[in-house]
Formats: structure tokens, C-alpha cells, sequence
């Protein structure tokens, strides 16, 4: 399994980006998806997953201005921000679990946000 995501920038607050992460490979194995954030000097952290019957979560910290899905004729997850904040700045991250529970990762793509 491969997964390559995209969709990073400079982006001024209040403004809304999609972050995109195409699947390919053993697709059929992948259970859960979920997109991490990396700030500078903090730990990579959980901010939505999706799980393969199509359930959702999300941090308490973005569950009202972060939406996940996946798109299944495009084999891509993607990840909608709204509304940006300077503390979205971090390098974000994909991942899949496959159903032998093994974790794949994407390369990170950077969000910055500033005026």
C-alpha cells in the first residue's frame, strides 16, 4: 500500500483548504484512514480518522471546522479545513490501517498558516 498526500500551502487564516491523500496498492485491505498533524517541536497527533464502513472521528480540538471522507472512485481520502488558524501550522501526515494491523504513512505535506 502506497499513500501520497498533497494539497498543503501558505494559507491566511480564516481561509479553507482540502488535503488530499491518493491510495494504491492492496486498497481492499485498509480498514481505517486517518490524517496526523506534526507541529514544529510537538508530537504527531490524531486529528480525524474514517474507518471503512464509513464512520468518522475527530479531535475534540477541530471536530467543528476539520471533515474527513473518502472517496472511493478516486481511492483518495481527503481532509477539509476551515476556517484556518495559525495553530494549524504543521506538517500533516496520512495513514492507513491495514486489516493485519499494520500502519502505512504517507510523506507529510505542510500547512502553513500566516497572514
Amino acid at each position: 500500500v502506497q499513500l501520497q498526500a498533497s494539497g498543503g500551502g501558505l494559507v491566511q487564516p480564516g481561509r479553507s483548504l482540502i488535503l488530499s491523500c491518493a491510495v494504491s496498492g492492496n486498497i481492499p485491505s485498509i480498514t481505517d484512514m486517518g490524517w496526523y498533524r506534526q507541529a514544529p517541536g510537538k508530537q504527531r497527533e490524531l486529528v480525524a480518522n474514517i474507518q471503512d464502513f464509513g464512520g468518522t472521528n475527530y479531535a475534540d480540538s477541530v471536530k467543528e471546522r476539520f471533515t474527513i471522507w473518502w472517496d472511493s472512485a478516486k481511492n483518495t481520502v481527503y481532509l477539509q479545513i476551515n476556517n484556518l488558524k495559525p495553530e494549524d501550522t504543521a506538517a500533516y501526515y496520512c495513514k492507513g490501517l491495514s486489516d493485519a494491523l499494520y500502519d502505512y504513512w504517507g510523506q507529510g505535506t505542510l500547512v502553513t498558516v500566516s497572514s
